[in-house]
């Protein structure tokens, strides 16, 4: 009796459980952990009224990285800057939370829930949502939706090349091709038709299209270093790591860490974060996320570009041997 067959059975037995479980732990551990880890806040106001706020935060150790402003137009550039996520100006009439919940709706409601609790029983909070999201997404559900649909499409094009026998200069035009076209069907979708993303709409075909040409010319590019395996550790990097340590439904700084910086290191959460920059709040804070993607990018394509052609079925593998001929 055989035993590959047997060992393949046991393989299948053995790996399927142990991926089920890796899988919630990537995607369930850290939404279960949810909490500020040096979440920028801002505080303005009088020094010494401002000074008590800010002792308030602080008390929860490590959880806000607070940031003084000298007035309300401080901290609201602060916040179209993405400097921070929010800020609580001290006024006579009480506490005045500024926030951003297009830069994060969970990060908007934790800081008014925070501030709400912080001040004397009774007293009204006014709340300010400075930058917003658009009518057509008012909870910012559907940017947050898009990473894994972003992450399968280059996770596709990467495999795409790599099982057509794709190398060279023709991998990284297809690669660059279909992340193109990614980009300007996915901008439809979202802005034309959704209304998700309110930026402009050539940036953000861009920023589509490079989160793709990063994630697929990736994939491609370990397999052509490492062979199919390279596929299965693309699939672990970008979809299985990238997708729920990306922190675009929540926060990065809301992630235990340091999943958080992980996440912003691989280009399914560098991608959601320079999406939202150019969608929401004119590209400010864009440029850690762009060089993270250009550097996925170009590591996949040199890796393409100089994998060794393989052979075609135009072309035998070895030398042709002529037939012996008979008297």
């Amino acid at each position: 009796m055989s035993t590959a067959p047997n060992r393949r059975a046991v393989a299948v037995i053995l790996l399927i459980p142990l991926m089920v479980t890796l899988a919630l732990w990537a995607f369930a551990w850290p939404a279960a952990r949810i909490a500020p880890r040096d979440l920028p806040v801002g505080v303005a106001g009088p020094a010494s009224v401002a000074q008590q706020l800010e002792q308030r935060f602080e008390q929860r150790d490590g959880a806000f990285d607070v940031h003084r402003f000298d007035d309300e137009a401080a901290a609201r550039t602060a916040i179209e800057d993405r400097t921070v996520y929010g800020a609580v100006v001290v006024t006579p009439q009480g506490p005045h939370l500024l926030t951003a919940s297009a830069a994060s709706p969970v990060v908007s409601q934790l800081l008014r829930e925070a501030v709400t609790a912080s001040t004397p029983e009774g007293t009204p909070v006014r709340v300010t949502d400075v930058v917003a999201p658009p009518p057509g997404d008012p909870r910012g559900s559907a940017l947050g939706a898009s990473v894994l649909p972003l992450a399968l499409a280059g996770m596709a094009a990467g495999a795409a090349v790599t099982l057509m026998g794709l190398r060279g200069a023709r991998a990284a035009v297809a690669l660059v091709g279909s992340a193109a076209l990614v980009g300007l069907s996915a901008t439809a979708v979202a802005h034309g038709w959704l209304g998700a993303i309110a930026g402009d709409w050539w940036t953000e075909a861009g920023v589509l299209a490079l989160t793709v040409l990063a994630i697929g010319s990736a994939v491609a590019g370990l397999a052509a270093l490492f062979g199919p395996r390279g596929i299965g550790l693309g699939a672990l990097l970008m979809v299985l790591l990238g997708n729920p340590f990306s922190g675009v439904t929540s926060a990065p700084e809301l992630l235990p860490e340091p999943v958080g910086v992980i996440g912003q290191w691989l280009p399914p959460g560098a991608g959601g974060s320079l999406l939202r920059s150019v969608a929401f709040f004119d590209g400010s804070a864009a440029g850690g996320a762009v060089l993270t993607l250009s550097l996925w990018a170009l590591f996949g394509l040199a890796a393409v570009l100089s994998a060794r052609p393989g052979p075609t079925s135009a072309e035998p593998a070895g030398p042709v041997r002529e037939p012996a001929l008979t008297g």
